[in-house]
Formats: C-alpha cells, structure tokens, sequence
C-alpha cells in the first residue's frame, strides 16, 4: 500500500484531478454506458432502451460528460431524421478491462459485504 500513499498528491493540486476522473467513471451511470457502448456503435434510443432505469435526460447528461473527457465519440449523419450515433473512443476502450477487473471484484465480494452491513445494521438497531 505504501506505492499508493502520496497519488492524490501526484498533480499538486490536492488530489482535485484525480477526484473528479474518479467521480465521473465511478458513476453508476457512466459504467453502465461504457459497458453497453463496448457492444459496438449505438444510437441514441437504443442506448437507452439497454440501460435499465436511466432517464432520458441522465443518459444526455452522461453522454455528454462522457464525450467531453474523450471517452465516447458522437457522429451526426445529415439524414432526415437526423440519426446520431455513440461510440467508445479508444480512450474508453481504456475503461473496460480495470471496470472489469472492478465488477468482478464486486461479485466475488457481494457475501461478505452483504454479511457486514447486515451485522452493521443489526448492531445499530
């Protein structure tokens, strides 16, 4: 753990960079986007349609944000209607194997997060 003791302090700025990466790919959100856009190039509609319980104005949010860090790329076709389309740049592609590597963490953990908080919960009562 000692190598990781000073990397909020990496850019001098007190942790405030790496803060705000970390805020932006560790929402929910974000990871189920990423994680749909890995299946390839989608629309709108159907982007929305593969990720459960977002709104349509959360996922334009994170799109957004996303295409603004470099993360997913936005193509609009001059077409009647006009169809735009998502895609993960290569710098999302980045994302996938360390949020991966994140979820299989998760699962392989669920039990025994699920014991602690249920003896958390059962201790505060």
């Amino acid at each position: 753990m000692e190598q990781y003791e000073h990397t909020c302090m990496i850019r001098g700025d007190g942790g405030k960079a790496i803060r705000a990466i970390l805020d932006r790919i560790c929402d929910k959100w974000t990871m189920l986007t990423v994680a749909t856009l890995e299946q390839g190039r989608m629309r709108f509609s159907h982007l929305h349609q593969h990720i459960p319980g977002i709104s349509q104005r959360m996922l334009t949010l994170t799109l957004r944000n996303l295409e603004r860090d470099g993360l997913v790329s936005r193509t609009v076709y001059a077409e009647v209607p006009p169809r735009v389309e998502y895609a993960l740049t290569l710098q999302g592609e980045s994302l996938i194997p360390p949020a991966l590597a994140l979820a299989r963490w998760a699962v392989e953990h669920n039990g025994e997060i699920q014991a602690s908080r249920d003896a958390y919960d059962a201790r505060s009562k």
